[in-house]
C-alpha cells in the first residue's frame, strides 16, 4: 500500500480537533476512519486494520494507553503504526507510550502540519522497513525483516515496532557500541522526537522477551548499547 493510500484511525474524544484531523488528512491523500472514545476507536481498530492509529491518550471509556496495550496483544493489529496524542508533556508521559507500544509522541497544542510530517516519516520508515528482506542471524537468533519476525532458538518471539528495529540495529554490527542517540536514529528515525531514556525502557522489555539470551544485549555503560559479538552475525 502506498503511503498516499495509507488508511487513518483517529481516535479522539475533542470533535472539533478531530474534525480539523480529518480534514487535512484527506486532504493529504490518506483515507480517515474517525471514533470519538476508546471504545468505539478499538472497535474500529479491529474491524478495519488501519495502517495508522493517531490515538489521543486522555478519552472516554477506554484511555490511550490501555487502547494501545490491546492493539500490541492483538494479532491483527499489533503492528499497526500508533502516534499518541497528549495534552501532557511531562517526561514520564513520553517514557509510559513508548514502553507500550506507541511508534511516535505528539504533545498538545500541536501544529497540524507538523503532525502531518510526522505521520509520513512513520509511513516511509515502515514502507522502507517492508521493502528489505534480509535475514540476520547471530548465536540463536533470528531476525527477518521481510516478514517482520524474530525467533530465539527457533521459537518466535512477538516484539513491538520500536523493539524490532532496536533489535534489527544492533544485530546488524555485532560489537558495534551504539549511544542512546544513535539508537534513535538507526531504529527509531532521526525524525523520530524521543527521549533518549526511552531507548532504556525499550532495552529492558527486549531482554525480558528475550529471556536466556537477554544477555546478548550488553550495556555499555556512559555510552550505550551493543550486541555481544563472540562470532558475528551473518546475513541470509
Amino acid at each position: 500500500m502506498t503511503m498516499s493510500k495509507a488508511q487513518i484511525l483517529i481516535v479522539e474524544d475533542d470533535r472539533s480537533l478531530a474534525d480539523v484531523l480529518d480534514y487535512n488528512l484527506r486532504q493529504d491523500g490518506y483515507q480517515t476512519i474517525v471514533a470519538n472514545d476508546g471504545q468505539e476507536g478499538l472497535h474500529q481498530a479491529k474491524l478495519r486494520s488501519p495502517d495508522l492509529v493517531v490515538l489521543d491518550l486522555m478519552l472516554p471509556l477506554v484511555d490511550g494507553l490501555e487502547i494501545c496495550r490491546r492493539l500490541r496483544a492483538d494479532p491483527v493489529t499489533r503492528n499497526t503504526l500508533v502516534l499518541m496524542l497528549t495534552a501532557k508533556s511531562e517526561e514520564t508521559d513520553q517514557v509510559v507510550g513508548f514502553s507500550v507500544g506507541t511508534d511516535d509522541y505528539v504533545s498538545k497544542p500541536f501544529s497540524v502540519k507538523v503532525l502531518l510530517e510526522r505521520i509520513r516519516a512513520l509511513l516511509r520508515r515502515r514502507d522502507g522497513n517492508s521493502s528489505s528482506g534480509s535475514v540476520l542471524v547471530s548465536q540463536g537468533v533470528m531476525v527477518d525483516r521481510e516478514r517482520h519476525c524474530v525467533t530465539v532458538d527457533e521459537r518466535g518471539i512477538d516484539l513491538t515496532r520500536s523493539e524490532f528495529g532496536l533489535l534489527e540495529a544492533l544485530i546488524r554490527q555485532p560489537g558495534r557500541v551504539y549511544s542512546r542517540s544513535e539508537l534513535i536514529d538507526a531504529a527509531l528515525g532521526g525524525d523520530s522526537l524521543v527521549l533518549e531514556r526511552t531507548i532504556d525502557v525499550h532495552i529492558r522489555s527486549l531482554r525480558k522477551k528475550l529471556n536466556l539470551h537477554a544477555e546478548l544485549i550488553e550495556t555499555v555503560r556512559g555510552i550505550g548499547y551493543r550486541f555481544r559479538d563472540p562470532s558475528g552475525a551473518t546475513e541470509a
